[in-house]
């Protein structure tokens, strides 16, 4: 591979007009197609096959046609004036013309007054109109938005406060917004501090953001063909940044060593695509694999996430391919230090003296590999202790911020009608096999108003055919908290007594249901996944450093460094530990999807940091060097390019903690502590740690396994000949086997 990818980087370098100018038109292509795309509609995320609420939800679609289950709807909360009622003459009056103003317009299916459908609350201070719609929210047509905001508006006029819950008007906060150009701009800081020059910096920011640019694109291209929310381009945006911008640094910081080392450009070019340009392609390798693993979790909308980023991670690793050293071609020396470019590349040669601060922080671990070893794994043990606490759930209203009119309307209807009303439980009871179906549902019905937690229970609703009662529940609790699922779980266990007693069978659904189900889903898959990526780094990296203890220790040091993650998670988003200063204005349980999610892409990061440190390790001990020297010399050559992606990452992901997106907010936080933890405890100080203490043994590879296993050549021992400048006086050595 590394033969391949150098004939790869001399013939960009060679061609790069031509390459640059398809990478424009890659580029223009994808920009266009997202101008003249449509607007992507609901990707229904939120739903789940195999469990129970979606299958309630099917069948309520199935008996009941022409109800829209998935149609847009907005529940308007008015809140008389202190001292004040909503029944008062002049407030009723306001409420009614709201009613009949909002019923008129466009795609509206009904609108419900509250003084018709007794949804006033007990002291008359608060009561909520119900407008659902005939299409989902995705499908609701500006005019129709525009309408029931000036229906708000006036009822507003009439000294009511008025907020406004559902799916109807929901705002879409920005998800990275300033916060995100903060680190990008964090990102150049470190990179002018890491080259010292602002053509090294700026070339990895510029094909990074060239990269995220067709990536984004093609998203909005093919948003609404293949249901690809704004969520899911944020994410894509994210990853395909913070690997987009390290993928290339690699690059560009092993062509200015073997520029130091002697080559003339164009070789020079050649030699970093074909070594860290292979540590690149199997790095962004271990990302897509890891991302589009999380297809296999069942969730549709976490599929849509994983492959949208796998893309935009493919892109990343294109463009560090071909495009960086074509631009590399245009400007050969202006990346270079202003020392070789003052002094001559050809005088500038890399000694082994002292070192820089990598090996001397190597030096250090390995004279105490015991003590720095028991540190690295106690702190990250005692930062993993809180996931043990880990409640998965789905966030709604009342995550927002309280600025927003959906958390405000949240609020005013728990505290006017009691929590559990923001969450009603949707039954729909299968009557076919009962003697008499009207009983039947009664029963049902009567049974899960008798239940302890269920505030009050509607009077069934048949369909036309008489076989499906539809009601709803409400519980005493909000929709996460954890009382409210045990509620659904002592619902859902009653079943079997009344279908005996009956002849019908029920099932629960509604939003609240859903969540439940998703989350519990969710938590079930995600040992199973953690263990499916555990062994899949395992056979990746043995593959890769022929070696049976490496893959071990990565594994390890991953496990440990994305438990530590969730562990910080949890603190924070679970028990608010610094709550309030992330913003985060409401704690509960983690949103279902991050856990999976960020094991994901965590293994991939893991994965990204551990070759191109450990390459240069094993490059080191195969061309002869003793395994602690080995190690010294992988952290002179890597540990400051390594540090510097993993505080670029950092600040990148960091930037999306600003999101008014709780769920991006969330994964914005987790990714930018496991990198921390990651790259900066596990990285620096694990790894050393246990290669010193292994020894000889951490390339130990059975002479079987070693034949059955193709060669890859990440480490570029293949162009050792082209690179003699670099490599005269060293003998290579192949790893010990037995």
């Amino acid at each position: 591979m590394a033969t391949f990818l150098y004939r790869i980087g001399r013939g960009a370098f060679r061609r790069r007009w031509l390459v640059t100018l398809l990478w424009a038109v890659i580029l223009g292509t994808a920009g266009v197609g997202a101008a003249t795309a449509p607007a992507a509609g609901d990707d229904g995320t939120s739903f789940m096959p195999g469990i129970e609420a979606q299958r309630a939800f099917d069948l309520i679609g199935e008996r009941f046609p022409g109800s829209d289950a998935d149609g847009a709807d907005a529940r308007i909360v008015f809140i008389a004036p202190d001292g004040e009622k909503v029944t008062a003459a002049g407030h009723r009056a306001a409420i009614d013309a709201f009613v009949a103003t909002a019923g008129d317009g466009p795609q509206v299916a009904s609108a419900v007054s509250p003084f018709t459908a007794n949804a006033v609350s007990e002291d008359a201070s608060t009561a909520y109109a119900t407008v659902t719609y005939e299409v989902s929210s995705g499908d609701l047509t500006e005019a129709g938005r525009t309408a029931l905001e000036t229906a708000v508006d006036e009822a507003r006029d009439s000294g009511l406060t008025v907020e406004v819950g559902g799916s109807a008007l929901s705002s879409q906060p920005a998800a990275g917004g300033a916060a995100e150009a903060v680190g990008v701009g964090l990102a150049a800081v470190v990179l002018l501090i890491t080259f010292g020059s602002l053509a090294a910096a700026g070339l990895p920011l510029l094909t990074a953001v060239v990269g995220v640019g067709i990536s984004m694109g093609a998203i909005l291209a093919l948003g609404s063909a293949l249901g690809l929310s704004m969520t899911t381009g944020t994410l894509a945006s994210m990853l395909g940044l913070a690997v987009g911008i390290d993928y290339a640094l690699f690059v560009v910081s092993r062509y200015r060593e073997e520029r130091e080392n002697g080559h003339e450009p164009r070789e020079a070019a050649g030699l970093a695509v074909g070594t860290a340009g292979s540590a690149v392609v199997f790095a962004g390798l271990t990302v897509v694999i890891a991302l589009a693993g999380l297809s296999v979790v069942g969730v549709p909308m976490l599929t849509k996430m994983g492959l949208s980023a796998a893309g935009a991670v493919v892109v990343g690793v294109l463009v560090a391919l071909t495009l960086v050293p074509a631009l590399l071609g245009m400007w050969p020396n202006a990346v270079l230090s202003r020392k070789a470019r003052g002094r001559g590349v050809a005088a500038v040669r890399h000694t082994d003296g002292a070192g820089n601060g990598g090996s001397r922080w190597a030096r250090f671990v390995l004279r105490r590999p015991v003590a720095v070893l028991l540190a690295c794994v106690a702190g990250l043990g005692v930062l993993a202790l809180p996931a043990t606490d880990l409640q998965l759930g789905m966030p709604g209203a009342e995550a927002k911020p309280v600025s927003t009119t959906e958390r405000r309307a949240y609020d005013a209807l728990a505290e006017g009608f009691g929590p559990g009303f923001n969450g009603p439980l949707t039954v729909v009871a299968d009557v076919k096999g009962a003697s008499d179906p009207e009983a039947a549902a009664t029963t049902v019905a009567d049974a899960i108003r008798d239940t302890d937690g269920v505030v009050s229970v509607s009077p069934p609703r048949f369909n036309a055919e008489g076989d499906t009662a539809l009601f709803s529940a409400v519980p005493a609790t909000a929709p996460n908290d954890e009382r409210t699922k045990e509620l659904v779980q002592t619902i859902r266990a009653e079943r079997g007594g009344l279908e005996d007693e009956t002849g019908a069978t029920f099932e629960v659904t509604g939003s609240t249901a859903m969540n439940i189900d998703v989350a519990q889903a969710l938590q079930d898959a995600l040992v199973p996944y953690l263990s499916v990526i555990v062994v899949l780094s395992l056979l990746l990296l043995m593959l890769v450093f022929r070696s049976v203890l490496v893959p071990v220790k990565a594994a390890v040091g991953f496990l440990l460094s994305v438990l530590a993650s969730l562990g910080a998670v949890v603190a924070v988003f679970q028990w608010g530990w610094g709550a309030g200063l992330l913003g985060v204005e409401q704690t509960g349980p983690i949103m279902s999807l991050m856990p999976i999610f960020l094991v994901g892409i965590v293994f991939g990061l893991a994965m990204d940091y551990e070759v191109f440190l450990v390459s240069r390790m094993r490059e080191a001990y195969v061309h002869g060097e003793r395994p602690a020297q080995a190690v010294v010399s992988g952290f002179r050559h890597s540990a400051r390019v390594v540090v510097a992606a993993a505080v670029i990452m950092i600040a990148v992901f960091s930037g999306f903690v600003g999101s008014g997106e709780s769920m991006i907010k969330t994964i914005g936080f987790g990714l930018a502590v496991a990198v921390l933890f990651d790259a900066f405890v596990v990285r620096m100080v694990f790894v050393p740690a246990v290669l010193a203490l292994l020894g000889d043994k951490a390339w130990w590879l059975p002479r079987r396994l070693d034949r059955l296993l193709p060669r890859v050549d990440v480490e570029g021992t293949g162009l050792t000949g082209r690179s003699a400048p670099a490599d005269e006086g060293r003998s290579a050595r192949e790893p010990v086997r037995t």
